[in-house]
């Protein structure tokens, strides 16, 4: 049950999800903000919503093209949590927006005979020479070798083989891509083979699979790895890729955690879209099972605003993936009963990651659930959270 989870507290005063499909969304108001519906007033703007409120009045961006229809906000049942919470049923109208369906990820618009450059995420030190693709090319699956007897009546014809690019290609993994090395990797970029997985307990004298880890020369944070002496394996969550414009230089460094938050949720979202999938295992690269993510809804708009900041500010209300998750180190005996669940039953298309980066989404997921009222932040014995594209 939901209850064996443990709750989180946070001084939530205005929550908002907007769903585009169903053109309906949901507000919950703390009741240290309002303690009545009657105190509650909301209303319409230019894609702006207005919560009026004893504590003041709060003013809510929309995207383009979402519209509140006045008059359809109405009080609804709270059940468990009426102490504490407010709860009300709104209905919108949601037009085309110009950049409906687009993505601010490079990564996943790369195109041939275009110049991209390369910059560590860390510290926005470039670190290949500019580059222009003959070919981009779309690896297999994560998975792809474990079904391939079942494309072959003779023995794997890949056994043994890596899929490596040329001088001019970009191979698009499921969390990474694949490029040649250039002359001036010799400057930028280090490399020390590690240990990757613990010792196995039961075997003591089996070997740990070692790789030779790629990190940034000026900020050491580790970018990759070297799959052969001339291909660098680069994981999207550690590199920034934009498209070189004159003698444009990059712009600062993205906050760390909002640009994994938005590089992780596109790359699901484009996962699940192209694989009919909702259903994703974060694991490390050893194969160790890190975090279980269900992927509910794509269209979600959302905004949370802590108790504090209402009457004060004017936030953003961002399209979202809302998803489920579950920590598998760190997990009661329902979680772990999923976790084994979706284990044996191969449950989860794999997103591979460097334990340090799985860590870093697991914190970014966290936060995002400690921010919600905590009517939303469990469902039966999963949590909640939201990432922002």
């Amino acid at each position: 049950m939901a209850d064996e989870i443990p709750a989180k507290t946070h001084g939530v005063g205005v929550f908002l999800e907007l769903r585009k499909r169903l053109q309906s969304g949901l507000l919950i108001v703390g009741k240290n903000v309002a303690k009545d519906p009657a105190d509650v007033v909301v209303s319409g703007g230019e894609s702006a919503l207005h919560v009026r409120t004893p504590r003041g009045e709060l003013s809510l961006t929309l995207p383009a093209g979402v519209t509140f229809e006045q008059g359809s906000c109405i009080p609804t049942p709270a059940g468990e949590s009426s102490e504490d919470e407010l709860h009300f049923r709104l209905q919108i109208t949601v037009g085309r927006s110009p950049d409906e369906g687009t993505s601010d990820s490079v990564m996943e618009t790369l195109r041939v005979k275009e110049t991209y450059c390369f910059h560590c995420q860390g510290c926005m030190t470039r670190l290949l020479e500019d580059r222009v693709f003959k070919r981009v090319l779309p690896l297999p699956n994560g998975n792809w070798n474990a079904i391939v007897d079942e494309w072959c009546c003779h023995p794997d014809p890949f056994a043994n083989k890596k899929l490596l690019p040329r001088a001019e290609d970009c191979l698009l993994g499921d969390s990474f891509i694949l490029l040649a090395r250039d002359g001036s990797c010799e400057q930028t970029v280090t490399q020390e083979v590690s240990p990757v997985g613990a010792v196995d307990s039961q075997d003591p004298k089996k070997a740990c699979r070692r790789v030779a880890l790629i990190s940034c020369a000026s900020c050491s944070s580790v970018l990759g790895e070297a799959v052969a002496p001339e291909t660098l394996k680069l994981y999207i969550t550690q590199v920034v890729v934009e498209p070189a414009v004159g003698d444009r230089k990059p712009e600062a460094s993205l906050n760390r955690s909002l640009f994994l938050e938005r590089t992780v949720a596109a790359r699901l979202l484009k996962l699940s879209n192209s694989l009919t999938t909702f259903h994703f295992l974060v694991q490390t690269p050893d194969g160790k099972a890190f975090l279980l993510i269900w992927l509910l809804n794509s269209d979600s708009i959302m905004a949370s605003v802590p108790e504090k900041c209402v009457g004060d500010e004017r936030p953003r209300a961002a399209r979202a993936l809302k998803l489920l998750y579950i920590t598998c180190s760190d997990a009661g005996i329902q979680q772990r009963e999923i976790v084994t669940s979706w284990e044996v039953n191969a449950i989860g298309h794999p997103v591979v990651l460097p334990l340090k980066v799985c860590e870093e989404l697991l914190q970014v997921i966290d936060d995002s659930n400690s921010a919600l009222p905590a009517s939303m932040r469990c469902m039966r014995s999963y949590e909640v959270a939201y990432l922002r594209l």
